[in-house]
């Protein structure tokens, strides 16, 4: 029992890691490749790798018609579009603000679940929650809201609709999703996006600026392996041992070891916006899993009396 916990929490810590650390391994890999041509990269080697995980666990690839359209759908929907708006919005937007707009991606889960689930009950807890995270949302962007966009406020917003983006595609899968197999129904999209990002990346952006150095390799290959499959595999793993809302707050703590590492390995500074702003978005994620929380240590409580 207490080799399992051990594991448990191991598992919880690597996770948490590894996905705070991707927003630093992004803005690295950026330094040498385009965009478009990073994440269609990314994706393509963590397809084979999904792959070989998915011939040792003898996972069959689904192929009935609903898992074919939800294969394309998230490809273009949860890979494709969402991902090249993040990798294209970091290349100006330091790497802990990234993953701080990006945490918002729960809560747009809590507000689709409301608009598009039936009977799907949303808490006083988690609609304060969401209100909080929209007001840091607001002060963050606060100094950027006017008509003259600069590059640093349409990065934000590029991000930001990104979140949007995967909190719906979250609810989709949520709605329609639950046989496929974790495994196979990432496995084809992230195929799809390679093969469509990789040569979308040579013909529309600047091919010449690519720099296969130290930096753009490992950048890749730390983001298809520890930032896709092992984060991934991880997470499914950890979902069938724990509470999904204790493994849920893994969105709250991600964004602070991004800030960490942002400062410390790329000196990353914020204005004092930035601050507030981020720290009520993280409230607002910690206030959306409040009722969650207490209700699992109160099980927890009686379990133990």
């Amino acid at each position: 029992m207490k080799s399992e916990s051990f594991k448990i929490g191991l598992g919880y810590i690597l996770i948490t890691l590894l996905w705070g650390s991707t927003w630093l391994a992004i803005r690295v890999g950026l330094d040498s490749l385009t965009p478009m041509f990073a994440v269609g990269l990314r994706f393509f080697i963590a397809s084979f790798f999904v792959f070989i995980v998915m011939k040792i666990s003898k996972v069959k690839l689904q192929t009935d018609p609903l898992s074919i359209k939800l294969y394309l759908f998230l490809a273009f929907f949860s890979f494709i579009i969402p991902f090249t708006m993040v990798y294209w919005g970091e290349q100006f937007v330091p790497s802990g603000l990234t993953s701080i707009i990006f945490a918002v991606f729960p809560l747009f889960v809590i507000l689709f679940s409301w608009l598009m689930i039936p009977n799907e009950h949303v808490g006083i807890y988690k609609l304060i929650g969401v209100l909080i995270g929209f007001i840091g949302i607001i002060i963050i962007f606060w100094k950027d809201m006017s008509l003259d966009l600069s590059e640093n406020s349409l990065g934000m917003i590029a991000i930001l609709v990104s979140a949007i983006i995967q909190g719906l595609v979250a609810v989709v899968i949520k709605k329609h999703g639950n046989k496929l197999n974790p495994l196979s129904m990432n496995f084809i999209p992230l195929l799809i996006s390679g093969i469509v990002l990789i040569p979308a990346g040579l013909i529309f952006e600047d091919s010449s600026s690519l720099v296969f150095d130290t930096k753009a390799i490992s950048s890749i290959l730390y983001l298809a392996f520890f930032g896709t499959v092992i984060t991934f595999t991880t997470y499914y793993w950890l979902m069938q041992k724990i509470n999904v809302v204790i493994l849920s707050l893994s969105s709250f703590i991600t964004p602070i070891i991004a800030l960490i590492l942002g400062i410390i390995f790329l000196s990353e500074k914020f204005d004092t916006n930035h601050i507030w702003g981020s720290s009520l978005v993280l409230m607002g994620i910690l206030f959306a899993n409040f009722r969650g929380l207490f209700n699992y240590y109160k099980v927890k409580e009686k379990r133990i009396d």
